[in-house]
């Protein structure tokens, strides 16, 4: 599917379901139903609750079940945010993912993971990079470099915004 190609209808208001299906290195990594709260023609905005079994502990954070999603995906920007909270509503943070442009093609929206991540806690005191270790090894750099530089200004991007402004305004 190619970054370029999508299925633009705007959208304010609808209860459709779609799947976000998220690729990495070609192949299809996760796949899980997200709920539409809106999509502007640029943005699309889906809520999903944790979708792997079990917890997931990254030192920082914990993800498991119960936990809320609220994602956040452009059609023109290389990266998606996802405001996580718990079931009971209290905000756990931001985590960023570095992507190629989304793409809404029917009743699926395809992004392909990049490597790099950004992690923003609810308070804006820890702003994390994460994964550079596997966006080197992964060879992007050599196979696109134009994906690759792409992918280097958005983090550097959700880090100056998530340091200066907070990516509150981001997702307003």
């Amino acid at each position: 599917m190619s970054a370029t190609s999508s299925d633009a209808t705007p959208s304010s208001e609808t209860t459709e379901t779609l799947e976000v299906v998220l690729l990495k290195a070609g192949r299809t990594k996760i796949r899980y139903p997200a709920d539409v709260v809106r999509d502007d023609g640029t943005r699309v905005t889906v809520t999903a609750a944790w979708a792997s079994p079990g917890v997931r502990d990254f030192g920082f954070v914990r993800f498991g079940p119960g936990d809320v999603f609220t994602e956040h995906y452009w059609r023109d920007r290389w990266y998606a945010v996802k405001e996580v909270r718990t079931g009971g509503g209290t905000l756990k943070g931001w985590y960023c993912d570095v992507t190629r442009p989304a793409v809404r093609e029917g009743g699926e929206l395809v992004v392909e993971d990049l490597d790099l991540d950004l992690w923003v806690s609810a308070d804006g005191s820890d702003v994390l990079r994460l994964d550079e270790d596997e966006f080197a090894e992964s060879g992007l750099a050599e196979s696109d470099p134009h994906a690759a530089a792409a992918a280097l200004r958005a983090l550097d991007d959700l880090e100056l915004l998530a340091r200066t402004e907070g990516l509150g305004g981001l997702l307003a």
